[in-house]
């Protein structure tokens, strides 16, 4: 023992910072997707690891993110012009889909998006709600509740299930007969989810024709029967609750996925988190179940904000990454074509190296690689990174008083993700502004020539509007 301890001292200098990858101390809480272990498997990044290179030579390379990079305003058209039919006329539905990890886990960070955008355009309801959740009984934008004997698959985890994963990428039956599963909800204090209205259940396709649904509220019952013979279908009941409890009553085999709430108009925006996802399982969710979804919710943006779960294992490359996103982008586009998506960049992490937390040298190449799918796609782009300070800012956030993050150094805390949140609003926001900007000259000026050729048009027989890629 005293040999080995005198060899360590004497070799320390010459091992590698990160000895481990990290995925061997990540949080028991944490899981992985198996569609990115698998492609790191087939990865040969030995050329390129800080396994197995020597501190003393590590070149790890340098990445200058400045106002002037890549944003992709001008692919958010369709959004924008939404967004402006909405705000001019007071009337009508704008939805967001908010696909995320770990990060937005327990509505962090999107239940202050929501607020942000229902506050300019209105909106009352906290949209779209899993059946079950992990993160459940840490939500605070909506409590939420349920049995515990519910079968939940997550495409995280799972290939094949008996039912398509719903648009969330999850799906939960009510296999036990034995037993009544159940779902309660309750609305909160947070402004315009004051109330539960409107509710509306989601579920699959299925041979069984007597399950039925018992909405309670106080000492009222209302028995649903459900029919299900489309592959999505739904059952909307028309009110208002502050409490909500549906017992699903001889519903074994139907699947289900989630109940909105939601209002005749204002913004929607649904969280799609995931724990452990890495963005790549959205290309096993089905085109036709996607696009049932679509018709009933009718998205206008698709909001993709991942990045936290592809950085533990040692690689500067990312080039596997960005191409296996762009073919996710194009499952979403082929899939819902008239929806605009926008690519969330992956925060500031730190990391120990030797004995001082730094930013994890994989942060900047993974944010580059995130810029360069975003513009090869044609798709929005937002530098969570730089928005938020860049390099050792979560080191900042985590040891000041109050503290903005958690002690992973890695997620952070609600007054954390209410400031990203703002930041990530105000930069949609800043495009919006811009559009309606050029709007108002396109309507003075009609023969203006700064108009780009390229761009969509969001109404027949007009111009199309310029937002150049460099535009903040």
């Amino acid at each position: 023992m005293v040999t080995s301890i005198i060899a360590f001292v004497l070799l320390k200098p010459f091992l590698p910072k990160k000895l481990f990858p990290e995925v061997k101390t990540a949080s028991k809480n944490i899981v992985v997707d198996s569609l990115m272990l698998e492609a790191l498997a087939n990865q040969d990044n030995d050329l390129d690891t800080l396994l197995t290179t020597s501190p003393k030579v590590t070149t790890i390379p340098q990445y200058q993110f400045t106002e002037n990079d890549y944003v992709g305003y001008h692919n958010l058209v369709t959004f924008f012009e939404k967004l402006n039919q909405l705000e001019s006329t007071g009337t009508g539905k704008v939805r967001i889909a908010y696909f995320g990890d770990s990060m937005t886990d327990g509505d962090m960070i999107v239940q202050d998006v929501r607020t942000n955008f229902q506050d300019r355009f209105g909106g009352e309801g906290i949209g779209f709600v899993n059946i079950t959740s992990e993160s459940s009984a840490s939500r605070s934008s909506v409590k939420h509740e349920h049995s515990k004997n519910w079968t939940s698959k997550s495409f995280v985890n799972t290939k094949v299930t008996q039912a398509p994963f719903g648009i969330s990428g999850n799906v939960f039956f009510a296999n036990d007969t034995n037993a009544t599963e159940w779902v309660k909800f309750e609305s909160s204090k947070y402004k315009h989810l004051n109330d539960l209205p409107n509710p509306t259940l989601y579920y699959g396709k299925s041979k069984n024709q007597k399950g039925k649904v018992a909405l309670i509220s106080g000492k009222d019952t209302l028995f649903k029967k459900l029919s299900s013979s489309r592959l999505i279908n739904k059952l909307q009941i028309t009110n208002s609750y502050k409490k909500l409890k549906m017992n699903f009553v001889d519903a074994d085999s139907i699947p289900f996925y989630g109940v909105s709430f939601e209002n005749e108009n204002g913004v929607y925006v649904d969280n799609f988190s995931n724990r452990g996802n890495s963005g790549l399982p959205l290309i096993n969710l089905k085109e036709n179940v996607l696009n049932q979804f679509n018709q009933h919710l009718n998205y206008d943006l698709i909001v993709l904000q991942y990045g936290t779960n592809v950085l533990n294992y040692g690689s500067l490359n990312f080039s596997w990454y960005e191409k296996k996103m762009k073919r996710v982008i194009e499952h979403l586009k082929q899939t819902m074509p008239n929806t605009a998506i926008v690519v969330i960049s992956i925060a500031d992490k730190s990391t120990k190296y030797d004995t001082t937390m730094q930013t994890d040298s994989a942060v900047a190449p993974l944010v580059y690689s995130q810029l360069k799918y975003a513009k090869e796609a044609e798709v929005g782009f937002v530098n969570l990174f730089e928005l938020m300070g860049g390099a050792g800012t979560m080191i900042k956030w985590t040891e000041e008083e109050p503290a903005k993050s958690n002690k992973d150094y890695t997620h952070l805390n609600f007054r954390g993700a209410k400031i990203v949140s703002d930041l990530i609003f105000k930069k949609i926001i800043s495009g919006y502004n811009q559009f309606k900007s050029q709007k108002k000259t396109i309507k003075k000026e009609p023969n203006t020539n700064k108009i780009l050729d390229t761009l969509p048009k969001p109404k027949p027989k007009q111009q199309p509007i310029n937002l150049t890629n460099n535009a903040n």
